[in-house]
Order: structure tokens, then sequence, then C-alpha cells
């Protein structure tokens, strides 16, 4: 059965990259949550049970390739997508990114049209 807001996670170390993909997010009319780091993202996956990840990848301590990892681990979080939305573009980048769970990968810097236009076909189309 399809929900009519999807839950959204950012996790980012750069606040002004939350904040603008935030307000993206909101206008389109989802419920977004937060966080700055691999710790805070696990623990608010685990409460707020998102439906897709927005996931930086240099983050100070858990990188985001490790959050992807404890995320696919979760039996819980196992339907959650993950997007990796990062400046590190090369293609041992995108291939560590795959192979850590993510199902999209795109790079920094990102159009917003084309940003929101990616996330609501992942959630229209899985």
């Amino acid at each position: 059965m399809k929900q009519t807001t999807t839950r959204i996670l950012i996790v980012d170390d750069e606040p002004n990259i939350v904040i603008a993909i935030e307000f993206l997010l909101k206008r389109e009319g989802h419920d977004v949550e937060t966080a700055y780091n691999g710790a805070e993202a696990l623990e608010k996956a685990g409460r707020f049970h998102p439906d897709l990840l927005i996931l930086d990848v240099m983050m100070p301590g858990m990188d985001g390739f490790e959050v992807a990892r404890h995320i696919r681990e979760n039996p819980d979080l196992d339907e959650v997508k993950i997007v990796f939305l990062t400046a590190k573009g090369t293609q041992r980048d995108k291939a560590t990114g795959y192979a850590s769970g993510a199902e999209y990968y795109l790079v920094k810097p990102f159009d917003n049209d084309e940003l929101v236009q990616t996330i609501t076909e992942i959630i229209d189309y899985g």
C-alpha cells in the first residue's frame, strides 16, 4: 500500500546542503528529518524509519559507506532506499557506494530540479 507522504532522512555534515535539500523536499510534500553525522543518522533512522536515505560519504567519524552498511545489516531498515549524494565521484567511489548497499549514487554539485526529479522517480518506481 502506497503512503501519501514519503519519509526522507538527509545526512550530510554541511548545514547549507542539508537546509537546501530539506527545503526542496518539504516543498514537494515529503516528511523530512536531518542528521549531521553517521551516528546521528543511525539513531534517527532507527526511530524515524525513513523510506529514503540521502547520504553524504565524507563525514567526520563514521563515513557514509559505513552508515549504509549498518542500515543494510538492520532487518528493520531493509526496505530503505539509499541514495548517496556526494562530491566523491570516481568510479571506485561509486563502486564502493553500490557495494555498501546504495541503490543510487549522485555526484555534487547537483541541480535542484534534477535532484527532486530523481528522488520522485525513486519513490514512484523504486
